[in-house]
């Protein structure tokens, strides 16, 4: 380990900026501004979950310290330490990789957390990233989880950012199957790799009924329900980020079977992992397309919707028209007797027709022809 590592292992924190004001903010936490901030264990004891020394599969010592568990390790064949950490600080990972002679790249992806589902070879050990998921059935959301694994010659180290998975259950079951157990770090590997995949079980039948939800949503009418297809294509866009990598550390795991001598029974158990996690992976391909498909339906709802309103307020529009049309039509036809007769009724004297015998019958004429034409002109038109 370089002097500079030492020295922030020994601190307990990470060197200052250039500046001198903290420390430099990982890439990983800059790219992602939802990354949380939480403080690690204060000591190493509280944050090692659980440490164990095997030995043909079976428990023989539980370590408290890792300086214990290294003097304790004899190296022989059939002997293996696993050890699980919860949210260790930087100084107590450091402390490991001097132990354990991990690479200090590794160290940091593991200090640092946010990281991809990924598989790296540092020698003889694996660096192992995996995203867990599960569904919260109250919220109706998937809570996503972080694991590192190092696994080496005679040991693993397991490093949780995150609640789930619970190895708890993973390491019972393999202390309950010595046989498994007896196949060293490579069965521990697989026991967590098994139990991540089976955990997304649960979240992918928990997507499919949401997606079920959203549909029966959308033929009715729901105007909510474009924010609810928003929020689960991220969840799904989130849930293929931890699925589909895993297809490659498979295969990476797969290519190395010969070259590092995989027990047979083993590989055949990595496969079966492998084809599970195929399984999830085209069936959340497949939700990301349903949800596509269900946006663009949804579209086309909500347009059709706009489309028949637009049309109500024009026919109502149409209908207020033609109202007005009769109305002002109307109007103009009672305007022309009522503009003949105020003319006749001004009583003015030199009016010839006001001493005429057909006058009165004449002015009732003009009122009426006037009526019967503007009648017939406004019928014409369709106003009446």
């Amino acid at each position: 380990m370089s002097d500079w590592r030492s020295r922030a292992a020994r601190a307990g924190k990470w060197p200052l900026s250039p500046g001198g004001h903290g420390p430099d903010p990982a890439p990983e936490h800059s790219m992602d501004p939802r990354a949380e901030q939480e403080e690690p264990p204060a000591s190493l004891a509280r944050s090692v979950v659980d440490a164990a020394i095997y030995r043909a599969g079976r428990r023989i010592a539980t370590p408290s310290t890792l300086e214990e568990i290294y003097e304790r390790l004899p190296g022989e064949p059939g002997t293996m330490a696993w050890i699980g950490l919860y949210r260790p600080s930087p100084a107590q990972l450091w402390e490991a990789a001097e132990q354990f002679g991990l690479h200090e790249l590794a160290v940091e992806d593991a200090i640092v957390a946010h990281q991809r589902p990924k598989l790296e070879r540092y020698g003889d050990t694996l660096f192992v990233v995996l995203r867990s998921a599960r569904y919260m059935d109250e919220a109706e959301e998937v809570d996503f989880g972080e694991l590192h694994l190092f696994v080496g010659p005679g040991f693993v180290l397991t490093v949780r950012h995150s609640q789930a998975p619970d190895l708890a259950i993973v390491r019972k079951r393999l202390e309950g199957d010595p046989e498994l157990l007896a196949l060293g770090p490579e069965a521990v590997l697989y026991a967590i790799l098994d139990a991540v995949v089976d955990g997304y079980a649960p979240v992918v039948a928990g997507l499919q009924h949401d997606i079920d939800e959203i549909e029966t949503e959308v033929f009715g009418g729901d105007p909510k329900v474009s924010r609810r297809i928003y929020e689960l294509s991220r969840e799904v866009v989130e849930f293929q980020r931890a699925t589909r990598p895993l297809l490659t550390i498979m295969r990476g795991l797969e290519a190395g079977f010969e070259k590092y001598g995989t027990d047979e029974e083993l590989q055949r158990y990595l496969r079966d992992v492998a084809d599970h996690d195929t399984t999830v992976v085209e069936r959340v391909d497949s939700f990301r397309e349903m949800l596509g498909d269900i946006l663009t339906v949804n579209a086309t709802l909500v347009n059709q919707a706009q489309n028949e309103e637009m049309k109500q307020l024009a026919e109502a529009g149409h209908a207020q028209n033609d109202e007005i049309k009769k109305v002002s039509a109307w109007a103009a036809i009672l305007f022309a007797p009522t503009l003949i007769g105020t003319v006749y009724g001004m009583n003015f004297d030199h009016m010839p027709e006001l001493h005429w015998v057909l006058g009165y019958p004449f002015a009732i004429a003009l009122m009426a022809v006037v009526c019967v034409g503007l009648y017939v002109a406004f019928k014409r038109r369709d106003w009446l």
